[in-house]
């Protein structure tokens, strides 16, 4: 995400802090650079004028001309003001003092609200809460079904009630929560193509009669300003508390989630980032504003790491690693691990530095399926000692896996690398499994490989 914009603006600032001293126009001509990368990147023209002034009223002024590196106080000051377009802090749920807590989802036909409503339980349900989905879509066909087969999905009850309207299938989830001790109540709510008074009406009704503490918007970052201009509409016609931008993760230029604050006064409070039921964030703006300017984002991976890994198998693999006891299947547990923080470049982007060096870097995650099912095809005592696998063996295990012999034989060769490398890290702290970036010939781009791809 946000990548057009976040090289462009890293370039414009790679010039000025290679500057000993900023005069005017230097600063002029860096701000036109920024005005035109944000329009780029399909920032509301008006939030982008009042960015730029802001920018510039600083950057002009004593706190930059008389600091020792000029360049780098307007790239804080740059970070400063992303920050405070995004709302400044991260904005959490308000919960009710007396349970249930009541999130009113709503949004346009297709914005993803049933899909959203799901994983806002999962979310919550990692955080103690005991979540209830309410199907209030009673026009969409399948809404209700698909809303019953997500809560089947994530151990989540779903209630819907036939024959009512979603005015009253609202309230009575009010009742059937609070007899089944359940203290927030997820409302999935109909959309429509576009906004008209029908459906503001019943979503008027709805909250009249549920009074929720929440009402979140659900909206596409991909349609850019038409996400901003649904917030605005709704915010004018129904009074919206925050808002759900979806499929963040494949919006490269990032204008909605710079623009929506700033035109709606509403904060943005979670961000979809993939498929997975499990691809919901909290919407950080320091962390965003950080990932924009190549700063990385170590808070993120360091959240990320610390729910995908499980501490005691941890402990026990750094002492098979200094023990050199590291065998195939506890790179195949690694990998699996691994896999559960997300895809390799959102990863990678999160490392201060490594995102922008890789930038030009081939990422092909299909090496990690490819070194799965390898190690699936050999048999335990294979996994525990490499050693045995020859010729015969490596060409029952291609065949087994779908790869050939030459991959089977790389996988072999790395692992036995990796094990020598080992021996020379044993007894040094820290040990961690390093990637492996391939030089390619003189003027291509260099090919990443996984560990043992």
């Amino acid at each position: 995400m946000f990548q057009g914009l976040g090289e462009k603006l890293q370039e414009t600032f790679k010039r000025l802090k290679g500057k000993g001293k900023l005069t005017e126009a230097d600063v002029n001509e860096a701000m036109r650079e920024v005005r035109l990368a944000l329009l780029e990147a399909d920032v509301n023209f008006r939030v982008v004028k009042n960015f730029v002034a802001k920018v510039k009223e600083r950057a002009i002024g004593q706190e930059v001309m008389e600091s020792l590196s000029p360049g780098q106080h307007v790239v804080k000051i740059v970070h400063e003001e992303i920050i405070n377009l995004m709302g400044g802090e991260a904005s959490k749920i308000q919960i009710s003092p007396k349970p249930p807590t009541v999130i009113l989802l709503a949004g346009l036909q297709g914005a993803g609200k049933t899909t959203h409503a799901a994983k806002l339980a999962v979310m919550l349900k990692k955080q103690g809460k005991h979540p209830l989905l309410v199907a209030c879509d009673i026009y969409r066909p399948a809404a209700i079904k698909q809303l019953q087969v997500l809560g089947e999905q994530t151990k989540t009850p779903v209630f819907s009630l036939a024959g009512s309207t979603p005015e009253e299938i609202a309230r009575a989830s009010l009742d059937y929560a609070n007899s089944q001790g359940l203290d927030v109540v997820i409302v999935d709510t109909a959309g429509r193509l576009h906004v008209n008074e029908e459906l503001m009406t019943e979503l008027r009704d709805i909250k009249a009669s549920v009074q929720p503490q929440e009402i979140l918007l659900v909206v596409d970052a991909m349609t850019g300003q038409d996400a901003v201009n649904v917030a605005q509409a709704f915010h004018e016609q129904l009074g919206i508390d925050g808002v759900i931008l979806t499929k963040l993760d494949g919006d490269t230029r990032g204008g909605a989630a710079l623009s929506v604050k700033a035109v709606t006064g509403c904060p943005i409070k979670f961000a979809g980032t993939g498929e997975k039921l499990d691809a919901l964030e909290p919407f950080y703006p320091e962390r965003i504003a950080s990932r924009i300017l190549g700063m990385g984002d170590v808070l993120t991976l360091i959240e990320k790491a610390q729910e995908a890994f499980d501490n005691k198998k941890a402990q026990e693999m750094e002492q098979k690693l200094r023990k050199q006891e590291f065998t195939l299947d506890d790179f195949l547990d690694q990998m699996q691990q691994l896999k559960k923080m997300g895809p390799l470049n959102s990863i990678l982007e999160m490392i201060p530095g490594v995102g922008k060096s890789l930038k030009d870097v081939k990422i092909d995650e299909k090496d990690m399926g490819h070194v799965e099912a390898i190690i699936r095809a050999m048999t335990p005592e294979e996994r525990r000692k490499p050693a045995l696998i020859k010729d015969s063996r490596k060409r029952r295990i291609s065949r087994g896996s779908g790869t050939s012999i030459q991959e089977v034989g790389r996988l072999l060769k790395q692992y036995e690398q990796f094990q020598k490398m080992m021996k020379q890290f044993a007894g040094s702290g820290g040990i961690g499994i390093p990637g492996k970036v391939k030089k390619g010939p003189k003027g291509k781009k260099p090919d990443f490989r996984f560990p043992f791809a």
